[in-house]
């Protein structure tokens, strides 16, 4: 497993390297097929998973404990929002919340002729940037740490994928099937963080080049990257408990700075008003834009943002899954799916509205010129926001500083989530992975990351995370599927109390399954 998911990255690094043009080439083609032949998949699948996950949480399975019947949660909430947050979304978010209503405010298919640029655009560009990043998002992620979360504490298995499809596979997931499962979550988890750490690279370059007149090119994103993945690594390596909590709580805290930083020093009233607004539009319209697949063979606008999301949602979803799964213990399914699905939801809609807003009010009613800055460079939307927001240079000095700081923070922890993630992955679920396999896979995550920027930019990282998830979207149907199949093994009809000697009804040893587990790994 360790060696296959080592060479597998190694071939796409040295393939792209050598051939960049034609790398390029084959991973823009790989995503016009899916675009065209799998849109209306992704787009079921992304509803499937947030009906379930609702379903899930107010069904009689919500009781049930991730864990002993008698165990509390490890964390208290504040850490396992921050952890949660951070690894999930923290450093997307950064980059899109300005740039992605702006582009909406211009062009998408929900806007009449002549409606663009205007109020009414707003509203429909802010409706559109919080759908991308709201539940379905997270119903994707719900459904995949609840999996790993429910087998890993509930069953006494190991935190592995392939753990979660026992009751399908019984003794095959100890063979090839296993293996694949694993390496396909390797892989999604690979190229899924990448493309966040891409964007991240751009943004922190475009942060330098705004504070300290640093070129903007892409050899600088790779130098960024490569520098962060070693903080990265030497994060990991202390575990969940130092460095990722420490730095996720840390996210949190800056978090809260920048965003009170927009709110008092911006159209205050204009922002508390607009997300009241944004929240309500986003609800009535939430079903319905989830459901929409472009009816124009030729349109181009789903595929580069709902399928691209929704891409990145399932491509991340082995990873975020896996980290929520292991700060999850002790919680029951209803408390961890609606904690999973309301809390970064309600953060993400309020920090695209602070930031968006901003951005949009300023087009409306203020000086302008965000729109062609995005046109222009999207990567420097949120600092040119921060400049025309006429705050004076020792404020907008400050504000630029805190967003390059929480630039920085995000992507060390994003990066080192998934390195902890992968190495549990290829030690077949040991939660404290030997640290050779933490510093290989800290440096991999961030060599994917900058050929990725080498082979295309934006337009790569884009494919990257549309192409993974396709393999390991079929890995997550069966996990679900082997979830409520315990679940309903666990609960029979006719009972409404949870009996904990029934914590076995997958039929597997726990312990017996560990020793098989170590046999596989050395075979692999």
């Amino acid at each position: 497993m360790a060696i296959g998911s080592a060479i597998l990255v190694a071939f796409f690094v040295l393939f792209t390297i050598l051939t960049p043009e034609y790398a390029g080439l084959i991973y823009a083609s790989a995503k016009h097929f899916i675009a065209s032949n799998f849109a209306w998949y992704y787009i079921a699948l992304a509803s499937f998973f947030l009906f379930l996950a609702v379903y899930t949480a107010f069904s009689r399975y919500g009781s049930i404990r991730l864990g002993r019947d008698d165990e509390k949660p490890e964390y208290n909430f504040f850490s396992w929002f921050a952890m949660l947050f951070g690894a999930g979304i923290g450093i997307g978010i950064l980059f899109w919340s300005i740039a992605e209503p702006i582009y909406h405010f211009q062009n998408n298919p929900f806007l009449a002729q002549g409606q663009a640029l205007t109020a009414e655009a707003a509203q429909v560009a802010m409706r559109i940037s919080i759908f991308h990043w709201g539940l379905h998002g997270w119903g994707i992620f719900a459904m995949a740490g609840l999996s790993l979360a429910y087998f890993t504490y509930r069953k006494g298995m190991p935190l592995s994928v392939r753990s979660g499809l026992y009751p399908i596979f019984g003794e095959r997931v100890y063979g090839p099937i296993g293996h694949a499962a694993d390496l396909l979550a390797v892989f999604g988890t690979v190229f899924g963080i990448a493309t966040s750490l891409g964007l991240g690279a751009q943004q922190m370059n475009a942060g330098l080049s705004h504070l300290f007149d640093i070129e903007v090119s892409t050899i600088n994103q790779v130098l960024l990257i490569t520098v962060i993945s070693v903080l990265a690594t030497l994060s990991a390596l202390s575990g969940v408990n130092k460095g990722i909590k420490i730095l996720s709580e840390y996210n949190m805290h800056l978090t809260t700075v920048i965003l009170t930083f927009f709110l008092v020093l911006g159209p205050t009233a204009y922002l508390l008003g607009a997300f009241a607004t944004n929240i309500g539009d986003y609800l009535v319209n939430a079903v319905s834009l989830g459901l929409w697949i472009d009816p124009d063979p030729k349109g181009q606008w789903q595929g580069a943002w709902t399928l691209f999301y929704w891409g990145w949602w399932i491509a991340w979803a082995p990873f975020v899954g896996m980290f929520i799964a292991r700060i999850s213990k002790g919680r029951t399914i209803k408390e961890f799916v609606l904690g999973v699905l309301l809390a970064p939801t309600i953060l993400a809609a309020f920090w695209i509205t602070i930031f968006g807003n901003t951005a949009i009010f300023i087009e409306l009613f203020g000086v302008g010129g965000i729109t062609e800055a995005v046109n222009k460079d999207i990567t420097m939307a949120l600092f040119t926001t921060l400049e025309l927001m006429e705050l004076g240079p020792l404020l907008t000095l400050i504000g630029a500083s805190i967003c390059v700081a929480m630039l920085v923070t995000y992507f060390v922890t994003s990066a080192d989530s998934a390195t902890l993630v992968i190495c549990t992955l290829i030690s077949m679920g040991d939660t404290n992975p030997p640290a050779r396999f933490r510093v290989f896979w800290g440096l991999s995550i961030g060599a994917v990351a900058g050929v990725l920027l080498l082979a295309g930019g934006l337009k790569a990282l884009q494919t990257a995370s549309i192409v993974a998830a396709l393999p390991y979207s079929i890995v997550l149907i069966l996990t679900t599927w082997a979830l409520f199949k315990s679940l309903r093994q666990e609960l029979s009809p006719n009972e409404t109390t949870l009996d904990y000697n029934k914590i076995n009804d997958v039929n597997v040893d726990p312990i017996e399954h560990n020793k098989k587990l170590k046999a596989a790994q050395s075979i692999s």
